[in-house]
């Protein structure tokens, strides 16, 4: 997921007049600059894609409290499956467009009008409506807790919490866990700065004043899950009661919850600690119940890349019973795990990524039927690791499960693209997968890149821009009804779409 860059770089890096714009907000769009100012390198590269459908891939239930897959949040759906059906761009004739906020919209969704509903955290931190086409803010809601002076406090940059994380619910209402102990619910409403408040949880309650809610999601049943790092806090809330009820999997460094989890089709949650696979099950009265466990392979070791000593990744589920995560061993492994509650042999597969001493990963895994993509993020513990022509460890890998069930193999690695913190995704309808690569010209260029799911090889690259507003930090791309590919960045937010 992505981080929160603290204001004083941002502030030290945009003009006076640009800031001033940001701090407005205007309802016309702004672009965010290139800085510095020079010759820009290759605008595109390679050659634009005939799109060929990948077929074959189960379609990922929907979850009847979420939105629409592919709309409903940073992940996509339910399984984190980060895959979508519809179409992203092929590279014919790109168009690049950016709106400056001076805050970065880590999390995008997409309401049933194909406008943008977006958290956006920094120097103008809210919940925020985005027309798509104009790329222009139409409307903004703050979030409780949450102000610019956040971004100076220490561990900001490596917080999750309080709003990066959000989802859209069936009825295009945005439900956000807060800084202040609350699961606030949020519907559209233009007359009233684009939303208004119609559910107000407290946690306060079940929560201690130090854990703070990093993710919420509906399981199949309707009840609403939340996690919190702090203490590997786990909950449940009934939305109709308003009833919570919590357990704690460990305290200090052990067992934290960095990042967001995985629902499954029949009421099940997969949560992932820095030492731990669980699977979650509410018993008979809503509160969660640990249904398996299990502990991967860990050097302990918080590699440059991630945000803690353990998996960076937000567990994925797959067809046919399986979930998957990366582990934190050196190297690194894509590990896949059978879900059943019972079974002989839980772990199917640990298959090594990358190359030892540079294997990191700080993204939810791509799963697409019995395939699944990882990118490495190794070397990224900051924006200066990328500034002034550096760049992290190259790597993308496609691992996939046995045909029998009982194993895994490396079916492709890249070892040329380097993408320092993107959530990247997968379109089943162009065969495309889409990430966001850094260069290494001292203009610092950051590039939306295509690569062929079936081969890995690179089929373009177009320039996003230039310049510390144009890094990602960890947010997500999003592709959009629309066709576009949407992504958070520390400027604010880009996009870039097919005109050809």
């Amino acid at each position: 997921m992505f981080h929160i860059l603290p204001s004083q770089v941002l502030r030290a890096t945009l003009p006076a007049a640009i800031l001033a714009a940001v701090v407005a907000v205007p309802a016309a769009a702004t672009p965010i600059p290139s800085v510095p100012a020079v010759p820009e390198p290759a605008r595109f590269v390679g050659a634009a894609a005939s799109g060929e459908p990948v077929t074959g891939i189960p379609p990922v239930p929907q979850n009847p409290h979420l939105a629409p897959n592919g709309n409903s949040g940073v992940h996509n759906d339910g399984w984190m499956s980060d895959t979508y059906r519809r179409p992203g761009p092929l590279g014919r004739s790109p168009r690049t467009d950016s709106l400056l906020l001076g805050s970065e919209c880590g999390s995008v969704a997409f309401d049933r009008a194909g406008r943008i509903v977006s958290t956006c955290l920094g120097l103008q931190p809210g919940l925020y409506l985005i027309d798509p086409t104009t790329m222009s803010v139409l409307g903004k809601h703050p979030l409780p807790g949450k102000n610019p002076l956040d971004t100076l406090r220490p561990g900001a940059f490596n917080n999750f919490g309080g709003g990066g994380y959000f989802y859209l619910d069936d009825e295009d209402r945005a439900v956000v866990g807060t800084s202040t102990g609350h699961i606030q619910v949020f519907a559209e409403n233009p007359a009233a700065d684009g939303f208004s408040l119609v559910r107000d949880y407290d946690l306060t309650g079940v929560l201690h004043p130090e854990e703070t809610l990093n993710s919420a999601l509906p399981d199949s049943n309707g009840l609403i899950w939340f996690v919190a790092k702090t203490n590997g806090v786990v909950g449940t809330l009934d939305p109709d009661t308003g009833a919570a009820q919590v357990v704690r999997l460990g305290d200090g460094t052990e067992n934290q919850i960095e990042n967001s989890f995985a629902v499954g089709a029949a009421g099940e949650v997969y949560i992932a600690t820095n030492r731990r696979l669980l699977r979650f099950d509410a018993g008979p009265d809503g509160a969660p119940r640990i249904t398996w466990q299990t502990t991967y392979a860990n050097s302990n070791q918080r590699k440059p890349g991630q945000v803690d000593d353990g998996t960076g990744t937000t567990p994925t589920v797959l067809p046919d019973g399986y979930v998957a995560i990366t582990d934190n061993a050196d190297p690194m492994n894509v590990v896949v795990y059978r879900t059943a509650p019972s079974v002989a042999e839980r772990q199917v597969c640990a298959v090594p990524v990358f190359e030892p001493g540079h294997s990191a990963t700080e993204n939810s895994l791509i799963g697409a039927g019995r395939s699944l993509i990882v990118e490495n993020n190794y070397g990224y513990g900051h924006p200066d690791a990328v500034a002034s022509g550096k760049t992290t460890a190259a790597g993308f890998a496609r691992v996939d499960i046995d045909a029998d069930g009982n194993g895994c193999h490396l079916t492709w690695t890249n070892a040329v693209e380097a993408a320092p913190s993107v959530v990247p995704k997968l379109s089943l309808a162009t065969g495309l997968i889409y990430t966001y690569t850094k260069g290494t010209d001292p203009s610092d260029p950051w590039y939306w890149t295509a690569l062929d799911y079936r081969t890995g090889a690179t089929v373009w690259k177009q320039l996003s821009g230039t310049g510390l507003g144009f890094n990602n930090n960890y947010a997500g791309i999003a592709l959009g009804p629309d066709g576009a590919a949407y992504l958070g960045t520390l400027g604010g937010l880009v996009s870039m779409r097919d005109s050809g």
